[in-house]
């Protein structure tokens, strides 16, 4: 049974001595797996306090504060330029485990479609992904967090894919094209990262034009930096994309990934599959009707670019034809026979196309709706929130 605003307001007092609770009010995206507040004290502060519902939440609420107190002092350090929850107390809970409490971070979750061309805000973002994947990996290693080398991760995401074919709800289709890119070993010679590893519009906040602070922890690992940039390759305007990803590139070091973008977008598309595995595992027949639709969705989609790619090559062979003609025994457009083939260059695999990502799991929550968050005076920045859904959220789709 949930804990009530009030119980977890209780909780707070018992972790941070003398606060004064004043006000309790439940998050807009409480999740699951823990029960959230956000206690206001009389002097008008904001304090986050998390309890875990089971025994493997309260172990990976466990995990999360190693990170953060870790994280903390990369911030101090000034290797992030964003700041992170910080715990400042704890209450034992009957059952076993803690209740977190840590002050509220101020900012507003990012708007998506604040994000634009050049300079401002969308390159802020590509540099503050970058700076957190610079970071030594021993950060995430040191609190227990997973840690997969590319080969590793490459197997487990072919293992999701798999076991969403044998549910027999993906179209034929895209589980080709995501087999193929799977065994693509070429496409997964990365160099693995820190990662956050549920990145949401939600879960930055931002103020003054910058990214003032990263929520939602539980899912770090060392793995492919390209899961940090598939929901922004999907979400993200267009023109706001270019930005991001040469900030992101300049923000790096010794950077040499050249399928870091095609990775990403096919994280995106992977997002679906993940969706419907937990739809089933959870026997919720309102997520998994929601994935089947945007998986048929998408197969249409991708479908519909392959007929206008092939009516297009056909339309510009023709154009070529009409113009130049066909040399008398040659067996390509303008090759002499004795010589190689040099007309076109085949290029690399294809990139995956949008999608949404959902994150692998049920998060917990760490503010309210934006009306709630904390302002640090500048009124420049507006509050908005793209994600929909409580914990795990359904994928974005343009």
């Amino acid at each position: 049974m949930p804990r009530s605003p009030l119980a977890l307001a209780a909780l707070a007092t018992v972790a941070v001595p003398g606060l004064d609770a004043f006000d309790v009010r439940r998050p807009a995206h409480p999740g699951a797996g823990v029960d959230t507040a956000v206690v206001i004290d009389a002097s008008g502060g904001r304090w986050v306090v998390r309890a875990p519902t089971t025994a493997a939440a309260g172990a990976a609420l466990e995990a999360e504060v190693a990170l953060l107190e870790a994280l903390a002092v990369q911030v101090d350090a000034d290797r992030l330029p964003f700041d992170v929850p910080r715990p400042v107390g704890f209450a034992q809970l009957p059952e076993g485990g803690r209740a977190v409490v840590h002050p509220q971070l101020a900012g507003r979750p990012l708007r998506l479609d604040a994000l634009g061309p050049g300079p401002g805000l969308a390159a802020e973002l590509g540099r503050a992904i970058a700076a957190l994947h610079e970071l030594p990996t021993s950060t995430v290693e040191d609190a227990g967090l997973p840690v997969y080398d590319a080969e590793s991760y490459r197997r487990r995401r072919l293992s999701e894919v798999d076991e969403a074919a044998r549910t027999g709800r993906v179209p034929a289709a895209l589980l080709r094209r995501w087999e193929s890119a799977l065994e693509d070993v070429a496409l997964w010679r990365f160099h693995p990262t820190v990662v956050h590893g549920d990145l949401s519009a939600d879960h930055v906040l931002c103020w003054s034009g910058r990214p003032t602070g990263i929520l939602g922890w539980a899912e770090a690992k060392v793995a492919d930096p390209a899961d940090d940039l598939a929901w922004l390759l999907v979400a993200a305007p267009h023109e706001a994309v270019d930005p991001i990803l040469e900030a992101y590139s300049l923000r790096r070091t010794e950077l040499t990934d050249r399928h870091l973008v095609d990775r990403a977008l096919l994280a995106g598309e992977l997002a679906l599959a993940r969706w419907l595995l937990f739809g089933v595992r959870n026997q919720d027949q309102t997520v998994i009707d929601d994935a089947v639709e945007m998986l048929v969705d998408l197969d249409a989609r991708l479908a519909e670019e392959l007929a206008a790619a092939e009516l297009l090559a056909e339309e510009e062979a023709a154009a070529d034809l009409e113009e130049h003609g066909s040399p008398s025994g040659s067996d390509t457009f303008g090759t002499d026979p004795g010589e190689p083939d040099t007309s076109s260059d085949p290029g690399g695999p294809r990139s995956p196309t949008d999608a949404g990502e959902p994150g692998d799991r049920v998060e917990p929550a760490d503010q309210v709706e934006p009306t709630d968050q904390v302002d640090p005076g500048d009124p420049t920045d507006q509050a908005g929130s793209v994600d929909r859904g409580e914990g795990l959220e359904p994928p974005l789709t343009r």
